[in-house]
């Protein structure tokens, strides 16, 4: 009990002024606070994607949409997307003959804010998980073929006809020295592979931005970073003749065939 007292009155002796108490606590929580940012900062937290999983039910589920409800569904795209798949807005991406897998995971991925569009966002959150089925059913089926009725812009000229040779070589061979793969490995030699976006038949202008979005970290939905990571490599006039090739209808025929004898 006296030990008690004599702490007690050592603790009143040397007790702090409020003034300079409240700066101590003050200064303690700052210098707190700044280390739990660096350590934030140090150790960011995992940024996710995508939120899709190829899982079988996944597959399935993506696979096995109505072809003729997709087209009923797909008219509200038209506008966009055109009457038979192909924009007439070089731009926008074609639609035509594309992958189901491709096509509904990019439509997942809007509907997630994955891949950030104020145009796209509304239009596949309004969709339902049967819709989205549909919809990519529907232009799964289309041709690619020339169509006089529609009003595309594919294929494009290409602005720099020395373009086709440095395309050909990345989409053939890549860069082994910059560590570069080619663009057949995931896209296919003919530009085209199931579960991969088409780019036979593109626009050079949509191929294009999305290059650079990658590249510049704008779109970030690509699973394992492969495009963000490749495209960062590319110089801006590797990613303008890769655009090119595939915009003027280069990316139908194997590449190699198209490299400079």
């Amino acid at each position: 009990m006296q030990r008690n007292n004599r702490f007690s009155s050592v603790l009143g002796r040397s007790a702090w002024p409020p003034a300079l108490l409240t700066l101590s606590l003050a200064l303690i929580a700052g210098l707190t606070a700044s280390s739990l940012n660096l350590q934030a900062r140090d150790n960011p937290p995992d940024r996710i994607p995508s939120y899709v999983a190829w899982t079988p039910e996944t597959i399935a589920a993506a696979s096995g949409g109505d072809a003729f409800r997709g087209m009923l569904l797909a008219k509200r795209c038209d506008h966009c997307h055109g009457a038979e798949g192909f924009s007439p807005i070089a731009s926008t991406p074609n639609l035509a003959g594309m992958d189901k897998l491709a096509t509904w995971k990019q439509l997942e991925d809007f509907r997630t804010r994955k891949r950030l569009s104020r145009v796209m966002e509304p239009i596949a959150t309004s969709l339902s998980s049967r819709d989205v089925a549909d919809v990519v059913a529907y232009y799964a089926a289309l041709p690619v073929l020339p169509d006089p009725q529609d009003n595309r812009t594919f294929p494009q000229s290409q602005a720099d006809p020395g373009h086709a040779a440095i395309a050909s070589r990345l989409i053939s061979f890549g860069d082994g020295e910059r560590g570069i793969p080619p663009c057949q490995a995931c896209h296919g030699p003919v530009a085209y592979r199931t579960g991969v976006p088409s780019l036979a038949t593109q626009n050079a202008a949509y191929v294009l931005n999305q290059l650079e979005a990658f590249a510049n970290r704008a779109r970030t939905n690509d699973i394992n970073m492969p495009m963000r990571t490749i495209t960062a490599l590319l110089t801006e006039g590797e990613r303008q003749a890769i655009a090119d090739y595939y915009g003027s209808g280069l990316g139908l025929q194997p590449a190699s065939s198209t490299a400079p004898k």
